[in-house]
């Protein structure tokens, strides 16, 4: 609200200015789409043509490149749309980083279950992501049209990031058991399974007749658990900015990072204690922040926004290393 001559630097008033708005031509999109599939082709056919199991090193690495990646398309929209753009673009790229850690967690699940050799993992993941960046983009394109057309949409997806706040703070992977899950069970009444891997095969032929191997329930198991993860992230990214090629490009840049950090981070849940309360926190103020925005007209400048999401994301992940940290027995000449 305009205060004399000066205005809240914080907070937006003015709902047709909250966000970037700008037009995109189909072979803009093209590029994109082109950029997007290079980089997936690249890092199956050059980084990962033969299977192996993925050190930790070699994971490390490669997220930092997927993150120098990701950060490095903000400069493309600054230089493109400036600063307000390229803001929203690091928040939904942020928001979707930080919200995809749970969904790591929860492939270490659905792997361990399934005993999925390590050197068989990236393929799958492959798979995987290629179709999440596909569900991601329905799932973008209709949420920013319902809001588009009906704005009270924005109440609906405020409440369920709410909801879901209370759900991921209390542990939302905890309750994912790839045994009873109702797709799996499907798969196994349907469709012919031989309980044997054929390499990274999702399907083989015994006896010349087909059958799908565990790999194919697995990826069906990762397919399913992302559209229930985008319930969440999606409409969390549409609180910071409701232009299709920002959420997009902002999503899919984080997607495609994620198999390298699965297998940097996947093993670690139990050292990341507070994750969860701070991933619910950050769905909590992005609920809470549609909420308001929609029945005041309100809305906080998108670099606040990003600080905050930033400041509660490191401020779970400093705090889980300093519990665990407090919690590791004492070594030394007078600890025995």
């Amino acid at each position: 609200m305009p205060l004399g001559p000066f205005t809240n630097p914080i907070v937006s008033t003015t709902a047709s200015t909250d966000f970037a708005q700008f037009d995109v031509a189909l072979w803009q999109w093209l590029v994109l789409v082109a950029v997007i599939a290079t980089l997936v082709v690249a890092d199956l056919v050059v980084l990962h043509r033969k299977p192996h199991a993925v050190t930790v090193r070699e994971a490390a690495i490669e997220t930092a490149v997927w993150v120098a990646i990701g950060l490095g398309f903000a400069g493309v929209m600054l230089w493109w749309h400036g600063g307000r753009a390229a803001t929203e673009y690091v928040s939904g790229y942020v928001i979707e980083q930080s919200l995809s850690i749970d969904n790591v967690f929860v492939w270490a699940l659905i792997f361990t279950h399934f005993a999925v050799p390590r050197e068989y993992q990236f393929r799958t993941l492959f798979w995987g992501v290629f179709g999440a960046l596909v569900f991601r983009a329905a799932f973008i394109f209709a949420g920013a049209a319902l809001i588009r057309d009906f704005a009270w949409m924005l109440v609906v997806f405020g409440l369920l990031l709410i909801g879901s706040a209370w759900k991921v703070a209390f542990g939302a992977s905890a309750g994912v058991d790839p045994g009873r899950n109702v797709v799996i069970r499907a798969i196994s009444r349907f469709v012919p399974t031989t309980p044997d891997y054929d390499g990274q095969r999702l399907f083989t032929r015994v006896d010349a007749k087909w059958f799908a191997t565990p790999l194919f329930a697995v990826l069906v198991m990762v397919e399913t658990t992302d559209i229930v993860f985008a319930v969440d992230s999606v409409p969390a990214i549409l609180a910071v900015s409701r232009e299709p090629f920002i959420v997009f490009s902002s999503n899919a840049f984080a997607i495609l990072g994620l198999r390298s950090v699965y297998f940097l981070l996947g093993g670690m849940q139990d050292r990341f204690r507070y994750l969860d309360s701070g991933l619910g926190a950050i769905l909590l103020f992005v609920g809470s922040k549609m909420l308001v925005g929609y029945f005041t007209g309100w809305h906080p400048a998108t670099w606040f926004s990003l600080v905050v999401i930033l400041g509660l994301l490191a401020g779970a992940v400093v705090a889980s290393l300093v519990a665990d940290r407090l919690d590791r027995p004492v070594t030394g000449p007078d600890s025995g």
